[in-house]
């Protein structure tokens, strides 16, 4: 039996979960699992927030000591969301003596999508707001396998990939959500607004994290697809 915790602060929310696995993963319990938006009043409070989540996901199961794999979602998504959630899993992985497997953040939103009843058959698409009227989207099919890798674009370009596939994908995500007029004009189905496989969920991080395999703390980085805000800034500021 091994107990995973998994974490992911790539969007507005600083997701956590607490997953039970049998003796070669062949079966899942779900523990625990909290999601807060932190995004509200300002600044983001991942950094406030995160620690104190996942101390209570696992105080039930006597803290840090019984907790075998910690999973961390390593986006695309927000660059101080990011930077809080991967410098937290190195932390806790190099503190604890404790593996630590990093997952796309994208990739644990197209297996929430995949738990759909409408998902059967069907590629998946896991769109992110990217902000500055761009998109961070994935393509999965219906049998996980990645059509797509990670990338970033206008709602336009990815219209235009949408068009071009061979049958209509279900989309979810804040990103479907906000360029939902764009993407069902190209033929993909996107979720009602309501549903919650358009936040990305922490069991999906654990899940995927315990077929995974697992990284030096160190060597876990970010996904960005682009430079932050601040970069481009300065760019501007230099020339």
């Amino acid at each position: 039996m091994t107990l995973v915790v998994g974490f992911d602060t790539a969007t507005d929310d600083v997701a956590v979960a607490l997953v039970r696995f049998g003796f070669s993963g062949s079966s899942a319990e779900l523990v625990s699992e909290r999601s807060r938006d932190v995004a509200g009043g300002g600044r983001p409070r991942h950094a406030a927030e995160l620690l104190p989540e996942l101390e209570t996901v696992v105080e039930p199961v006597g803290g840090w000591s019984g907790i075998g794999l910690i999973a961390v979602g390593v986006g695309p998504g927000s660059f101080t969301g990011l930077r809080i959630g991967v410098a937290t899993a190195r932390a806790l992985a190099q503190a604890l003596n404790t593996p630590v497997v990093p997952v796309g953040t994208l990739e644990a939103l197209a297996r929430g999508i995949g738990e759909q009843s409408e998902a059967e058959g069907r590629a998946r698409l896991a769109v992110l707001d990217a902000r500055r009227g761009q998109a961070f989207a994935t393509l999965q099919g219906p049998g996980d396998e990645k059509l797509w890798p990670p990338l970033v674009a206008l709602p336009g370009e990815l219209a235009e990939r949408v068009t071009a596939l061979p049958q209509p994908p279900l989309a979810a995500g804040s990103g479907a959500i906000g360029f939902r007029d764009e993407l069902e004009a190209a033929g993909a189905e996107v979720l009602p607004d309501a549903e919650p496989a358009h936040r990305v969920s922490a069991r999906h991080i654990c899940l995927l994290a315990e077929a995974g395999r697992p990284a030096r703390p160190e060597s876990i980085e970010p996904i960005y697809l682009r430079p932050p805000d601040a970069e481009l800034w300065l760019e501007r500021d230099t020339r």
